[in-house]
């Protein structure tokens, strides 16, 4: 089985499910998680936090499968490319659910062939915008949503874990 490395963003949360959090990342990781929670000024009453993790092929996908779903969370979670697997990118807003890419080496979003082909397909056809279309393929409502969310943790504490090659 591949190892990998990724972060966990969780943007926002009452603090209220702090300790929900928590739970649901140690169950991901068969241990026990504490994680370093500091207010969002983003949101009143909320808190942000990031995990930096390494783990199985997949760990990005079960983190988000475990906090999908929750009303008032906002994250995001990452997970390194291996030499078979391709790197990935999960954001999630109550709102917008969750959007899933795959990521290149500096972290552009990789669109199949095949979808893109659809897009405009649909478009021709008469249907949704393929501007619109393409958009939704690069998460930009995902982005929009989350931006003000990122912004706000500027000028936290970062910690390096390792060289990137």
């Amino acid at each position: 089985m591949s190892t990998t490395r990724g972060v966990l963003y969780i943007h926002s949360t009452p603090s209220a499910l702090c300790p929900h959090i928590e739970w649901a990342v140690g169950g991901v990781f068969g241990m026990p998680v504490r994680l370093d929670w500091i207010a969002q000024p983003a949101e009143r009453s909320a808190y942000r936090t990031e995990y930096s993790w390494a783990g199985p092929v997949g760990t990005a996908a079960k983190l988000t499968s475990a906090l999908r779903g929750w009303q008032r969370i906002r994250f995001e979670a990452t997970e390194e490319r291996t030499t078979a697997s391709e790197a990935e990118r999960y954001s999630y807003t109550p709102e917008l659910g969750v959007f899933h890419a795959n990521t290149g080496l500096h972290g552009d979003i990789m669109i199949s062939e095949d979808r893109i082909k659809k897009a405009m397909v649909t478009a021709a056809l008469g249907g949704r915008d393929l501007v619109e279309a393409l958009d939704e393929l690069l998460g930009a409502p995902w982005d929009a949503e989350l931006e003000p969310f990122r912004y706000a943790g500027d000028g936290t504490p970062v910690r390096w874990l390792h060289e990137v090659v």
